[in-house]
């Protein structure tokens, strides 16, 4: 097994050889020492590294290394003096994985605007917002499986690639082989007798009508997986692209539907509570103030059942 810096910084276990790997985050030098913060993308915390470069001879290495660069950095896990971390490790070899350039490496120890980010996305996951979000995410999609699974739902897998339209609405991304610049033509019509499929295809909108087809036959099922919307509009409540939550439910009524996504949302809002603090009080610190709150109000609140009509004259 592969040592995760969120595991060493619980560990207990002190003066232990261990290797760990990860990406250089802060590097401090000095005539003798030199001071790394190493991230695996398990933590929002690094692990400090300090290594006597006379000592063992690692000059060379370390000077190879800065920000962003990958190694592999092997010492002795000892207990930290300093207030930041509970332990540290003391490196003693290097083994220089990927280099990163000081002068064209675009992200520092500085926050990055999203903005920015944007425009270096194969890298922004080393960010901590965004490795947060992914970690976040992660925990949620287990939850969302692990609900389900405990109420003896079948998860039922969709096609992404479909030639209907669940929703109805005809705002559909429409793939095909046909080569564009000699699209095949029948009386003015696109002859899709040469396309893939021998007749239009589309990525799913919904994986609802499958779904629905396996809750005749085994009750109570889900799917969960991506979905995607033609919608040209541009607010920040339509997506191109999302993943899609589907419960289909044989023999159930509109009350026990309601029941099923209170109990389905408070679930997994305290799954991820309880399994990504860490991650959570980043949020709640430098991304939306309140958020914990915010969340611990709707578990602990019971939902209210009223008719559209009832939900309308309140708005």
């Amino acid at each position: 097994m592969k040592n995760r810096i969120k595991d060493i910084l619980k560990t207990t276990a002190k003066e232990q050889e261990i290797t760990v790997e990860g990406w250089i985050r802060t590097k401090r030098d000095s005539k003798n020492l030199c001071f790394f913060e190493l991230s695996d993308g398990s933590s929002l915390k690094n692990l400090q590294i300090i290594i006597d470069k006379e000592k063992y001879n690692l000059t060379a290495e370390i000077d190879r290394l800065s920000t962003g660069a990958s190694a592999a950095i092997t010492g002795i896990l000892v207990e930290s003096p300093g207030k930041n971390q509970s332990v540290e490790l003391q490196g003693q070899s290097i083994e220089v994985i990927g280099e990163a350039s000081p002068e064209t490496y675009p992200l520092q120890k500085k926050r990055h605007s999203f903005e920015f980010l944007r425009e270096i996305a194969h890298l922004r996951p080393r960010t901590n917002t965004f490795a947060a979000v992914t970690r976040v995410r992660s925990t949620l999609s287990f939850a969302v499986h692990k609900f389900f699974q405990e109420n003896d739902f079948v998860y039922v897998h969709t096609p992404i690639i479909s030639a209907s339209d669940a929703e109805g609405a005809g705002e559909m991304f429409q793939i095909t082989t046909l080569p564009m610049e000699n699209v095949p033509m029948v009386d003015g019509e696109v002859d899709y007798s040469k396309d893939f499929f021998g007749k239009p295809a589309n990525l799913t909108v919904s994986g609802q009508l499958e779904g629905e087809i396996y809750a005749t036959a085994l009750k109570d099922i889900y799917t969960f997986g991506p979905t995607f919307r033609a919608e040209n509009s541009n607010t920040s409540r339509h997506l191109a692209e999302f993943w899609m939550i589907e419960p289909e439910m044989a023999f159930c009524t509109l009350e026990g539907n309601m029941e099923i996504a209170e109990k389905f949302l408070k679930y997994v809002l305290q799954y991820v509570l309880d399994n990504s603090k860490e991650d959570m009080n980043f949020f709640n610190s430098f991304v939306q103030k309140g958020i914990i709150d915010d969340i611990k109000h709707v578990i602990k609140s019971p939902f209210t059942h009223l008719t559209y009509t009832e939900a309308v004259d309140i708005l």
